[in-house]
């Protein structure tokens, strides 16, 4: 099992754990910013946490038909999860603002399905996908991610996620950034525009 300490430090290598001072896609500011496809962009040292997760996961959920993850961030872990996993693996995407399958993809009824996702924030994107889990009258047994960031008082998710690594990302308002986060150049790296 992979330490917490040595799972940040490859994070923080790949560049997929900043710190700094950063606007996230929320608007809110915070001291760290996680972009895990930077961490998926070194398949030697993804590979590492990946493999950690999928152990973690086939000690949760002892059967599993399919893998389901939302684009863009979920799908290349979902493949990796797939892969490690030996399990089917599709995406949903976005068409006109709503998750839907394409693709030729499918979800068969009773199929008993895991979502995977990069990072956990407020767990939105992994209820969408439960909405599609429901319309193929499936069973969704879960949720896993590479990263857990999520608060209770945010989530959507009312399950256990099952996460390699849990990390507390501290967010504030504009009007109320402590002191040193004031006299630190400000990032905007999220991946929806800020108005």
């Amino acid at each position: 099992m992979l330490s917490h300490k040595k799972s940040l430090d490859i994070l923080k290598k790949t560049n997929a754990l900043l710190e700094g001072h950063f606007i996230l896609s929320s608007g809110l500011h915070s001291s760290k910013y996680i972009q895990c496809a930077k961490l998926l962009s070194y398949p030697n040292k993804a590979e590492i946490i990946c493999k950690s997760l999928a152990n973690k996961i086939k000690k949760n959920f002892k059967k599993i038909d399919l893998i389901l993850s939302p684009a863009m961030g979920g799908v290349i872990i979902g493949y990796e999860m797939g892969k490690l996993l030996n399990k089917e693996t599709i995406f949903c995407e976005r068409v006109k603002g709503k998750f839907t399958l394409r693709r030729g993809f499918s979800i068969k009824k009773n199929a008993k399905v895991l979502i995977v996702e990069d990072v956990i924030t407020t767990g939105k994107s992994s209820m969408e996908c439960v909405k599609i889990i429901k319309k193929a009258n499936a069973k969704l047994i879960g949720f896993a991610s590479i990263i857990d960031r999520s608060k209770k008082k945010n989530l959507k998710i009312k399950k256990k996620i099952i996460s390699h690594i849990k990390i507390d990302v501290p967010v504030f308002k504009y009007n109320k950034l402590p002191r040193e986060l004031k006299n630190i150049k400000v990032n905007t790296p999220g991946s929806r525009n800020i108005k």
